[in-house]
C-alpha cells in the first residue's frame, strides 16, 4: 500500500507544480489555491508512504519521478523544449531511481 501512496503523492505533486506555473506568480488565485492544496495533499500521501518505505528511497523516487513527470508535462502542455541533452538527463534520473531501488531491495526502513 505504501507504494500506492507514493504514486498518488507523485501524481498530485506534478499537478501542484503545474498549477504553480499556471498561478503566474500567485496572481491567479484559482491555480494558486490548487497548487497550495496539491502540495499539502502530496506531502500527506508522501508521509503515509514513509510509514513503510525508508525516507531516502521514498524521496529519491518522489523527486526523481516527479522531476521526469513535470518535464514531460511541461513539454506536452506548455510546449517547453526538451533538448537531446535534457532527454539524456531524464534517462539518467530514471536509471538512478531504478538503481537506488535495486540497491535497497529487502530493506524497508
Amino acid at each position: 500500500m505504501s507504494y500506492i501512496y507514493l504514486v498518488v503523492a507523485i501524481i498530485i505533486e506534478i499537478g501542484a507544480t503545474s498549477s504553480l506555473k499556471a498561478s503566474d506568480g500567485f496572481t491567479n488565485w484559482l491555480f494558486t489555491l490548487l497548487s497550495l492544496i496539491g502540495y499539502g495533499v502530496s506531502f500527506y500521501f508522501l508521509s503515509m508512504a514513509l510509514r513503510e518505505i525508508s525516507v531516502g528511497i521514498a524521496y529519491a523516487i518522489w523527486s526523481g519521478i516527479g522531476t521526469v513527470g513535470i518535464c514531460l508535462f511541461a513539454w506536452l502542455v506548455y510546449k517547453q523544449n526538451l533538448s537531446f541533452i535534457s532527454v539524456i538527463g531524464i534517462v539518467f534520473i530514471v536509471t538512478g531511481v531504478i538503481i537506488v531501488n535495486f540497491g535497497n531491495m529487502g530493506h524497508h526502513t
